[in-house]
């Protein structure tokens, strides 16, 4: 089959921007503003937990038990030398109305009644004493529950029944699920692009966006340890998606401008270099004409351009292999392919 009097015919594609996200994927750590971390105020065995980690709990919930039967053991002495001396505190005082009115009577004399008076006095602080020392045992024992001291989720849980624990160790948190941030660690070399506003995708692990917020924080400092800058972003979706400590994908979107996208298929290297062909019109007539391009990130089907071509021009995507630069051709413009099939019309 002969060349056709106008050129090859070869199918172009206008080109055209599109917003082309440039972004790069971490792991984040999600945080709690609000985290009560709990660590008992006595020491004992652990006999119980009740809550587990992710658990939505309510203000004053019992999470866990230290063993109490020494705590309640000493209450219960306590709680009966309270007894004894509230009955010399009740013996005494009757003791002391009786010597009052004799000593009014005159029938006994001031010394009696003051000796009375001194025993009443002496057995009444004993026995507030003893009800003071009953009361912080009684509050002693309320330390051998554990309970929320704020309503929200149980962060992880490192203690198990039956292990010693005291006050310093760390029982469990309890995140208030309202003010949850993403902490993302991005790389210093990244440091020119950052800047707080930049948009994230808060990522499940099916790599679906589960929320859209944006760095609202930037650390001054480098972490040397990880050569890393900490970004913050908030996150609201917390209650049904996200917890204190869980880790998730952080997409850091560092622009979205509208880039010239080429079709994928248009492209021919050539020593590494990247050319394509656009259909140029030349004195009523079309030719083409190879361009070096600098190429970004691929989208779908289709190359991001950096540099070498503007929108506009008419990129040809068939029969490039039997192209030469100078070419004549004739253009047949193609409908953009859909990047999804086809939905069936309605019935």
């Amino acid at each position: 089959m002969g060349m056709m009097a106008g050129g090859m015919p070869v199918q172009t594609v206008t080109v055209a921007a599109k917003p082309v996200a440039q972004s790069d994927e971490y792991v984040a750590t999600i945080k709690s503003r609000n985290s009560a971390t709990l660590n008992p105020q006595v020491e004992g065995n652990l006999i119980r937990i009740d809550a587990h980690s992710g658990e939505h709990v309510k203000q004053g919930q019992v999470l866990m038990e230290i063993d109490p039967v020494k705590q309640r053991d000493t209450l219960n002495a306590q709680t009966a030398t309270e007894q004894q001396k509230l009955a010399v505190y009740q013996f005494n005082q009757t003791e002391l109305d009786r010597q009052k009115k004799l000593f009014e009577a005159g029938i006994t004399s001031r010394d009696a009644y003051d000796q009375a008076q001194q025993s009443f006095n002496n057995s009444k602080a004993d026995y507030e004493s003893a009800v003071a020392s009953r009361e912080t045992q009684a509050r002693q024992l309320s330390y051998y529950r554990i309970t929320a001291p704020v309503d929200g989720i149980v962060g992880d849980i490192p203690v198990h029944v039956g292990d010693y624990v005291t006050s310093s160790t760390m029982l469990t948190t309890v995140d208030e699920n309202r003010d949850l941030e993403a902490y993302i660690y991005i790389p210093t070399e990244r440091a020119a692009l950052l800047h707080t506003g930049l948009t994230v995708d808060i990522l499940n692990s099916a790599d679906e966006p589960v929320e859209h917020t944006a760095i609202d924080f930037l650390s001054p400092q480098v972490d040397n340890g990880l050569q890393s800058i900490l970004a913050k972003a908030p996150v609201r979706s917390g209650a049904i998606l996200l917890r204190n400590a869980q880790l998730v994908k952080a997409r850091v979107i560092w622009s979205d401008k509208p880039t010239p996208v080429v079709p994928v298929l248009a492209v021919t290297r050539l020593g590494g270099q990247a050319f394509v062909y656009v259909a140029e019109q030349q004195a009523g007539k079309f030719v083409a004409r190879q361009k070096a391009v600098q190429l970004g990130d691929t989208v779908g089907n289709e190359y991001a351009v950096l540099g070498g071509l503007e929108n506009g021009e008419r990129v040809i995507v068939s029969g490039t292999q039997m192209l030469v630069d100078g070419a004549p051709v004739q253009p047949i413009p193609v409908q953009p392919a859909p990047s999804a099939p086809a939905a069936r019309p309605a019935s």
